[in-house]
């Protein structure tokens, strides 16, 4: 674990499998790099940050600003600066080029990360997410939101929203998941969680970028995701002219905690096309 100070507020970060400690990727593939979602942190990669590390591939897992151990700024946060966040983050790292994933939030923001460097990345990952903009309704209703959890906090919007994050199911399969998932939301600061959601409210329309990735996509959702259905993901992937779709059973919106062995072995599967010589 570690911090850095990028511009004005300290990003917290895991760096596992750093090739100094001998773990150099067995693969050959560059860094794999996940951005959490809203109202996560870092936590959330576990079983990757776990799994991955230990087939030999450096794993990076960031908190967001407003989120976890990094700085909280009120007020709006848009994608761009989540991204330009993860930028400083790889320059500090001495990292050129990764492998970019991230979850619901974290997917939009690799969406601008390669609007923004597209030369950084060499292949991304698209979990329970969306491209395309907010409607008015949805802006409307992601202030509304902001204001709430300012007023009130996080932890009734929390208890409110689990059984949509993960799956009924897995909530009485498998408590220690759904204690884990609630404890990130309730430890969300409610001004970063605030900040997020107005920057959120403006993003722009992804969907024709997609169309132009050069690089290799994996798109992964639950089957049981009530935010980011399974027809979103199929859109990705109709878009991105090079991917791959990984539809997860019985998990809602956070497949990479409810059905791990089935994230990580559609991940594991992705990665190693990337790193096959043939490929690109």
């Amino acid at each position: 674990m570690g911090s850095v100070v990028i511009g004005e507020i300290t990003i917290g970060y895991e760096d596992v499998g750093e090739q100094e400690e001998g773990h150099r990727n067995g693969d050959g593939g560059e860094p794999l790099v996940l951005i959490h979602g809203h109202p996560f942190d870092r936590s959330m990669w576990r079983p990757q940050i776990a799994h991955f590390s230990r087939a030999g591939r450096r794993v990076i897992v960031p908190d967001l600003r407003g989120y976890g151990e990094s700085s909280t700024v009120p007020g709006i946060t848009p994608l761009e600066t989540f991204a330009r966040d993860i930028a400083g983050l790889l320059d500090h790292l001495g990292i050129e080029r990764c492998v970019l994933g991230g979850l619901s939030m974290g997917g939009q923001i690799v969406m601008e990360c390669y609007r923004l460097f597209p030369e950084r990345i060499h292949g991304v990952v698209l979990a329970d997410t969306f491209a395309a903009p907010e409607t008015d309704e949805g802006k409307a209703g992601r202030r509304a939101m902001a204001e709430r959890l300012l007023r009130e906090g996080m932890t009734g919007y929390a208890q409110e929203v689990l059984d949509k994050m993960i799956a009924p199911s897995t909530i009485e399969a498998r408590p220690e998941v759904a204690a884990h998932v609630l404890g990130m939301m309730t430890g969300t600061p409610p001004e970063g969680a605030a900040a997020a959601l107005r920057g959120r409210a403006e993003r722009p329309d992804y969907r024709e970028l997609l169309t132009r990735m050069s690089v290799p996509a994996l798109v992964v959702v639950g089957t049981e995701d009530a935010y980011t259905p399974v027809s979103d993901a199929r859109d990705l992937h109709q878009r991105i002219p090079d991917s791959t779709l990984a539809i997860i059973p019985e998990a809602a919106h956070m497949p990479n905690l409810e059905r791990e062995d089935d994230f990580n072995t559609a991940l594991s599967a992705f990665l190693t096309t990337l790193s096959t010589p043939t490929r690109r």
